[in-house]
């Protein structure tokens, strides 16, 4: 039987090599086939090529001779070196073919299956590597794998579900088939799913670069708004402190200008006098100022009154070029001597904004001729001084526009009868028009330039004048009224009754100042301790209010740790603005200082009842009497600042306002208590100012 193997499993591999060699043989009768095609099929198109080139060749000899002989030499011997490299690898190829046919048959049949099991392993390399298989997994095999899978290398058929899909019988190959289309269609949706992708990223891209620039656009124009609010509080602010200074009597130049523009609109403001007339008296250091205030001013309202603010802007840079010329007489002269210089002053009176216009025209091309004979220089100096009087006169035109505006809105109030717009302007005019306007265009002249003297003469002059023709015109005395233009239920004083009532009010006032002025004297005499200071050196009011503070201290806490603090510390001289209306004096008080012992480690363990610690200040209550204050609802306050020679200290003053000056103590720089629990108070109340307060207690905690 072994025999009988034996042959048949030789017959059986004989057969096999047969089989395996007939099929080399044709594979290799097909591939001669293939190259001899292939080799004919390059040889024709070389030809072609060739054939090609020729006709080119022969259509550049016919333009050139000598060029196309040289570009066919090298066409030739191109095409020579290609045909013997083809040749030479044609050679190689069918030499290493004979190489491996010789091997091939000389080797045993060892050999051959280690060769055949060679590149069975290496198919299976690769077809690992196309199923994704990385080196980690290349040497599994169905025997050795750590997942136990005895058919690892074989492909896995989900039988059921090609049962289910009816393809159960398909062959192999044809599933390998389907396997491959279902693969390729699963590559082509999944770039189909990365271009929507991608496409949905530009989107959300391009939706956040909208986002991004529209979030931009509202974040300027919300800046642009803040910009707007900014500069309208700014302009209120300056208003306001305008405002402030004016009602103080402390106005610079700058807030009368700017409540002259404002209250253009406010029929109840009258201002009988030009806006330029701020300017007199004015020295260089206060110009300077106040053209860098018009240039605030000029900023922040924008559009609004720029051609006033242009204006004075400009009559204040003359009057400043003035004032610097006559400081500095060794400086270049500005084109006209001394001696015609009111001459040239005079050339300007007298003159509307219209002629001051045609003037400047007439200047102005008498400067561009450039003729023989002229002065530039001078009519140069002539045209700065020009620029002056027209603001001047644009200023005056709006100041007398302004007024006829307001009288014409008092009388619509009023109900008088206005004049006839058909009517001449000067014949229409009422006394009271002409003399709310001011005086005419003719008698009213503006002020010379040259000399300054002589301007300020001028406009007494016209002041006076003015004055004269208002109090003859009775415009200072009010006109009566008859019954029919009172508005009903409106109450009426009879001049006798008036006078009565004054009478009755004068007397209670002196009765009341003679009461305290006696209670005084009757304090004062009977004052004999130390305790009674805030009683002592006042009235009767401060008395009632010493007593009142005192019943509040006494009534809060227990002070037997209190003494009286009266130590005032002095302030330097404060100027008071309303020193002229009210006296100003010092406010009373009634102040207490609280002591004690601080029991801490240290003095726990060095001190006891018998031999106390030394006390220290705990706090202080301030009690500040104004009863004659002006304002009852300004409230007073106070300000704590560190001496500078010893920060251990302070000083805290309190202020009121008129007719009270400041008044200053110097207490403990230490931080202080503000819970109203641990007593701290501040209120003004009963025309007493109240100011309690402890210092904070630090205890140390592990």
């Amino acid at each position: 039987m072994s025999s009988k193997q034996s042959v048949s499993r030789y017959e059986s591999r004989s057969r096999s090599l047969e089989k395996h060699q007939s099929s080399r043989a044709r594979s290799r009768d097909q591939d001669r086939g293939r190259s001899r095609s292939k080799s004919k099929h390059k040889s024709s198109s070389r030809e072609k090529t060739s054939k090609h080139k020729k006709s080119k060749k022969k259509k550049k000899k016919s333009s050139s001779s000598s060029s196309s002989s040289s570009s066919s030499d090298s066409d030739e011997e191109e095409l020579k070196l290609l045909q013997r490299l083809e040749a030479e690898r044609l050679r190689l190829r069918e030499e290493k073919k004979k190489q491996k046919e010789l091997l091939k048959a000389n080797e045993t049949p060892e050999e051959k299956r280690a060769r055949r099991l060679r590149e069975k392993q290496e198919k299976e390399r690769k077809r690992r590597e196309r199923m994704g298989w990385d080196n980690e997994y290349q040497c599994y095999t169905n025997q050795d794998n750590p997942f136990g899978d005895s058919a690892l290398t074989h492909t896995f058929v989900w039988s059921k579900k090609l049962a289910k899909e009816g393809v159960k019988t398909v062959s192999r190959d044809e599933l390998e088939a389907l396997n491959r289309q279902k693969q390729m269609e699963n590559k082509i949706e999944l770039e189909k799913v990365k271009q929507r992708r991608l496409e949905r990223e530009a989107e959300r891209a391009a939706r956040e670069a909208e986002a991004a620039a529209a979030a931009r656009a509202r974040e300027a124009a919300q800046f642009h708004s803040w910009a707007r609010h900014e500069d309208a509080f700014h302009l209120h602010q300056a208003r306001l402190r305008s405002q402030i200074r004016i009602r103080d009597g402390r106005a610079k130049p700058i807030d009368l200008l700017a409540w002259y523009v404002s209250s253009e609109q406010c029929v109840d403001a009258l201002e009988m006098h030009e806006p330029y007339t701020y300017l007199n008296g004015l020295h260089a250091q206060d110009l300077e100022d106040l053209l860098e205030d018009i240039k605030v001013y000029k900023e922040l309202e924008q559009n609004a009154n720029q051609s006033y603010w242009e204006d004075v802007q400009t009559i204040v840079v003359d009057e400043l070029s003035k004032l610097r010329r006559l400081h500095a007489p060794g400086a270049r002269r500005d084109g006209v001597h001394e001696a015609v210089a009111e001459d040239v002053t005079q050339i300007f009176k007298g003159k509307t904004g219209a002629q001051l216009e045609a003037l400047q025209a007439q200047i102005e091309h008498k400067i561009s001729g450039k003729k023989d004979g002229v002065d530039v220089p001078y009519w140069e100096s002539l045209l700065s001084q020009l620029k002056a009087h027209m603001a001047r006169a644009r200023l005056r035109d709006r100041h007398q526009e302004n007024l006829r505006r307001k009288l014409q809105l008092l009388k619509r109030e009023q109900g008088v009868q206005l004049a006839e717009p058909g009517s001449d302007a000067q014949g229409s005019q009422s006394p009271e028009l002409k003399a709310e306007a001011g005086p005419s265009e003719a008698d009213k002249q503006p002020s010379a330039p040259e000399p300054e003297d002589a301007e300020r003469n001028e406009d007494a002059e016209e002041e006076e004048a003015w004055s004269v023709s208002q109090y003859t015109a009775g415009n200072y005395s009010p006109q009566y009224l008859g019954p029919g233009a009172l508005e009903p239920g409106t109450l009426l004083t009879e001049a006798e009754e008036d006078v009565q009532r004054l009478a009755y009010l004068r007397s209670r006032l002196h009765a009341a100042a003679a009461a305290s002025i006696h209670a005084a004297a009757l304090l004062a005499s009977q004052a004999s301790a130390p305790a009674a200071a805030g009683a002592a050196a006042g009235d009767a009011s401060t008395a009632a209010l010493t007593a009142a503070a005192r019943r509040a201290m006494d009534g809060s806490a227990a002070d037997g740790n209190a003494a009286q603090f009266s130590v005032e510390q002095p302030l330097p001289d404060q100027p008071c603005l309303w020193a002229d209306k009210y006296r100003p004096r010092k406010p009373r008080y009634f102040n207490r200082v609280h002591t004690g012992f601080e029991w801490n480690k240290y003095n726990q363990t060095h001190y006891d009842m018998d031999n106390p610690p030394p006390k220290i200040v705990q706090g202080y209550k301030f009690n500040i009497f104004y009863p004659d204050l002006i304002d009852k609802n300004a409230t007073p306050e106070f300000s704590l600042k560190p001496c500078p020679e010893n920060p251990e200290f302070a000083v805290l003053r309190f202020h009121a306002g008129p007719p009270y000056e400041d008044i200053a103590f110097k207490i403990v720089n230490r931080e202080w208590e503000y819970s109203y629990k641990r007593g701290f108070r501040c209120h003004f109340h009963n025309n007493i100012f109240q100011l309690w307060f402890h210092f904070k207690r630090y205890r140390y905690r592990r």
